[in-house]
C-alpha cells in the first residue's frame, strides 16, 4: 500500500467515479482502476460498491477512507514542514471544532493567522459528536481541537472561556417579552433538535431533566443555522449557542434562567509546532464569555454529553 493509492481512493469517494476522480488528479484512468484494485487486493477487502451510479464506499471502505485521511492529511504536513522549516510555517492545519464554538471567534483568528503566515491552509472540521470529537483527538493528525470536555492533562487543556446557550423562539413568542427566558415556562413547547449523537442534543435533554421537561420534538437537524431559520420559521423552538444565531435572528434569541453555558477549552497535539502555538494565541486575543462568580441562578456548567 502506498500514500498514491490512498489519495487516488479519496479521490474516487469524492467524485463518484474513477473517470471523475483521474480527470480530478490529471491521472490517467486506467493507472488509477489499477491503483485502486490493487489496494483493494492488499487489503483484501471491497472499499467500493459499484451502483449504477457510481462508486459508493462500502461500510468498511468509509472506515479505511476516515483512516486514510488522516494518513495522507499527516504526509502533506511532514512534506511541507520539511520543504519550508520551521520559521515559516506551511502546508495543512487541521483544527476540529465541537459544532457550535468559536462561531464569531474563529474567523478573525484565522485571518490574522493567515496574514502572519500567508502559506498555511487550515482546514476545519466541525464535529456535531464530542465522541467523534475525542476520537479524533486520539488518533492523531489534528492540530488543535476545541471543545467541551477532554480527557488531557490541564498543561494540554487551555481554557478560553464560555460558550452561553441561548433560546431562539418564532416571532410573536409570549416570551420575546422577557429579557431572559425562565426555563420551566417552556413547558409542552415543541422543539426543533439536533442529531441523536449530537453533543447539543445532549445539552438540551440535560436542560430539560434538570428543569422537569418533557421535550416534544418537532423536528431534528444536523446545523445550528437551520435550527435557527426553522425556529424563526415557527416550527419549534431551539436551544443554541448564542454565538451561532446568523445575522438578522438576534432579535428571536433571548438567554435563560438558569443560564446554560459550557466550557471552551482548546486542546493542541503533543507536538505543536508554531502555527499550532500561534493559532492558540490568536484564540485568546477574541471575546469569549466568563461564567457569573456567585450567580446563585445559574445552571452547573453542562458537560458535552456523547450520543
Amino acid at each position: 500500500m502506498s500514500l498514491r493509492q490512498f489519495e487516488y481512493a479519496l479521490a474516487v469517494a469524492e467524485a463518484g467515479s474513477v473517470t471523475a476522480a483521474a480527470e480530478l488528479l490529471r491521472v490517467a484512468q486506467p493507472s488509477m482502476s489499477q491503483q485502486i484494485r490493487g489496494l483493494e487486493r492488499d487489503l483484501g477487502v471491497e472499499l467500493f460498491a459499484r451502483t449504477p451510479t457510481g462508486l459508493v464506499p462500502t461500510a468498511v471502505g468509509r472506515d479505511f477512507l476516515r483512516e486514510a485521511e488522516v494518513a495522507v492529511r499527516a504526509a502533506r504536513r511532514a512534506r511541507a514542514t520539511a520543504r519550508a522549516g520551521a520559521d515559516e510555517p506551511a502546508g495543512e492545519l487541521v483544527v476540529a471544532v465541537q459544532m457550535g464554538f468559536g462561531t464569531r471567534q474563529f474567523p478573525g483568528a484565522l485571518s490574522a493567522l493567515r496574514r502572519r503566515h500567508p502559506r498555511l491552509e487550515v482546514t476545519v472540521l466541525e464535529q456535531s459528536s464530542s465522541a467523534e470529537l475525542e476520537r479524533l483527538c486520539h488518533r492523531g493528525g489534528l492540530g488543535l481541537a476545541l471543545m467541551a470536555a477532554c480527557e488531557r492533562t490541564p498543561a494540554d487543556a487551555h481554557r478560553l472561556g464560555e460558550e452561553e446557550f441561548v433560546v431562539v423562539l418564532g416571532p410573536g413568542h409570549p416570551q420575546l417579552a422577557a429579557d431572559r427566558v425562565a426555563l420551566a415556562d417552556l413547558a409542552g413547547e415543541p422543539w426543533v433538535r439536533f442529531d441523536r449523537e449530537s453533543a447539543l442534543d445532549g445539552v438540551l435533554l440535560a436542560v430539560v431533566r434538570e428543569n422537569g421537561l418533557s421535550p416534544v420534538t418537532a423536528a431534528r437537524v444536523s446545523r445550528t443555522a437551520t435550527a435557527v431559520r426553522w425556529a424563526a420559521d415557527g416550527l419549534g423552538i431551539t436551544l443554541v449557542p448564542a454565538s451561532t444565531v446568523p445575522p438578522g435572528h438576534e432579535h428571536l434569541a433571548r438567554p435563560v434562567h438558569p443560564a446554560v453555558s459550557q466550557p471552551v477549552i482548546a486542546v493542541l497535539r503533543d507536538d505543536a509546532g508554531p502555527a499550532e502555538t500561534a493559532l492558540l494565541g490568536l484564540l485568546r486575543q477574541e471575546t469569549w464569555g466568563e461564567a457569573v462568580p456567585g450567580d446563585p441562578g445559574r445552571a452547573p456548567v453542562l458537560q458535552a454529553q456523547h450520543g
